[in-house]
């Protein structure tokens, strides 16, 4: 260890350009937030991006730092060229596909989902098929 103190993972090393954080914040201000508490502590997570997480000492301070957390992911995807997935309330799911998988697919893709942060697979397959649009 170099004995230097760690650099809080919520500092900003830089400013984003003008306007970048403001949209990603009105972005963010639609997804939805997941809170459960653990050991005294309050823990968030966005749906849209299950890696991106928050805490707080309480449910409110959690959805804060947590929504904060989403801004700054999404103003560096904007800052990149890239677009921020879409809220998921933005539109109604109405069609289904049925996808056959071997067992050996199904568990390697259930392992990917669940080290990802999804919380089923429909929604890794999903957000994996969409970003290879993009």
């Amino acid at each position: 260890m170099s004995g230097k103190p760690k650099k809080s993972a919520k500092a900003i090393d830089r400013p984003f350009a003008a306007g970048v954080l403001a949209k990603a914040r009105k972005v963010v201000d639609r997804y939805q937030v997941i809170i459960h508490h653990e050991d005294g502590c309050w823990y968030g997570r966005g749906v849209e991006m299950p890696l991106v997480f928050g805490d707080g000492a309480t449910p409110e301070a959690c959805i804060q730092d947590t929504r904060e957390a989403l801004a700054l992911a999404a103003a560096t995807l904007l800052e990149l060229g890239e677009r921020p997935p879409a809220p998921a309330s933005a539109g109604l799911r109405t069609e289904q596909v049925k996808v056959r998988l071997t067992a050996d697919e199904k568990l390697l893709l259930e392992a990917s989902a669940k080290r990802k942060g999804f919380s089923g697979l429909s929604d890794f397959i999903r957000a994996v098929a969409v970003e290879a649009t993009r």
